[in-house]
């Protein structure tokens, strides 16, 4: 086990293209590091250094204390798991397995052992002798899994391992790992799109945007307090919602172009504070949405747009009331669209009237470059 620093990590593959922009980040010994964003940000170049399969242009990377910058992938000690599981179709699960332990030339004994242990431990006993063309996808990432571990490396790197697999064998395998890798305290760093894995899986998540590490933190920490308005409307499903501020008086801050005043309870450093609103954006998480007892209880009036009844929760797709009055017809493609998640199911008809309070101790505050306040 190992840990992994990366520092001032800069790639860049096209003029004024950059698919790391001055990275630096760090995993610990045992720990289970996600990183997570969009298609392109740079996860996965970022994950390829570390293996040594992509050189980066400036910037150092080092394992257990060691620079292996410019060392070759054999020479670090990593392992990688790729999202097409990269099986060889004709060596029977048990060869896949082995296969690492024969190239580096690992005694009979050694390999049966460890090939045993691994198996045992990813429940691959009964497969061992099938090819993999009769695994089913949650078993062939085992198998793949278990190749990766089977050699003891510093370091497991695993790229989009669940991407080809259905929702519902995505779950399972996921527990899976989150348990081989508690039981192994083995050093992970887990590339996905899929910010539920990121969620579920990881012991501290790393956010990329366009090369750039936004934020890395413990799941809840980036939920709760989010660095800046990409993350918080990256994270969450459904994400937050993002409105623009026209100004902030007294803690109050009115919602461009609507009739919403939302009271900010938490922020006493910005009451009063109304020259921040200019650029300013307001963050509420559907969940801090409910629907008012009264209508003059509100301080986000609004129109339902779209409904999904889930049984145990109701997701609300509205748009805000705009300015100077308004019906359910008036609405444009323009309007500022809230989602609410309401507990339990409410039957609400599209283009009805709705009266939204946001909770005031639930309610974030963006700067004009998006950090925080």
């Amino acid at each position: 086990m190992a840990d992994v620093r990366c520092e001032h990590l800069v790639r860049q593959f096209a003029p004024g293209v950059r698919a790391l922009d001055d990275v630096s980040i760090a995993v610990e010994d045992g720990e289970l590091l996600v990183l997570v964003g969009p298609s392109g940000c740079g996860k996965s170049t970022l994950l390829r250094i570390v293996a040594g399969l992509d050189a980066a242009d400036s910037g150092t990377v080092s394992i257990a204390g060691r620079d292996v910058t410019s060392l070759t992938p054999p020479e670090r000690n990593v392992a990688m798991v790729f999202q097409d599981y990269a099986l060889y179709p004709h060596m029977t699960v048990r060869r896949n397995l082995e296969f690492p332990l024969r190239v580096r030339k690992d005694p009979a004994a050694v390999r049966d052992a460890k090939v045993a242990r691994i198996a045992g431990m990813l429940g691959l006993e009964p497969l061992l002798e099938r090819l993999p063309k009769e695994l089913s996808g949650g078993q062939r990432q085992r198998v793949a899994m278990g190749r990766a571990l089977v050699r003891e490396p510093a370091v497991s790197l695993l790229d989009e391992p669940l991407s080809n697999l259905d929702a519902k064998l995505r779950s399972e395998v996921r527990a899976e790992i989150a348990d081989l890798q508690r039981r192994t305290r083995t050093t992970m760093i887990y590339v996905t799109h899929d910010q539920v894995e990121a969620m579920t899986l990881g012991q501290r998540v790393a956010v990329l945007d366009r090369g750039v590490l936004q934020q890395a933190a413990p799941p809840d920490e980036l939920y709760d307090r989010p660095a800046n308005a990409f993350v918080a409307g990256f994270i969450g499903n459904p994400p937050m919602n993002l409105l623009a501020v026209a100004s902030v008086v007294d803690g109050v801050a009115d919602i461009r172009g609507t009739r919403a005043r939302v009271a900010i309870g938490h922020s006493r450093a910005i009451r009063g504070a109304s020259d921040v609103s200019r650029s300013a954006t307001l963050g509420i998480r559907p969940e801090a949405l409910a629907l008012a007892d009264r209508a003059e209880d509100a301080n986000m009036p609004a129109f339902v747009e779209h409904v999904e009844l889930l049984g145990h929760e109701t997701l609300v797709h509205a748009t805000v009331a705009v300015a100077g009055g308004e019906t359910a017809g008036d609405a444009g493609p323009s309007r500022p669209r809230v989602t609410a998640r309401l507990t339990g199911t409410h039957r609400l008809e599209p283009g009805a009237p709705i009266a939204l309070r946001a909770d005031p101790g639930r309610v974030y505050l963006f700067d004009e470059h998006g950090i925080r306040l």
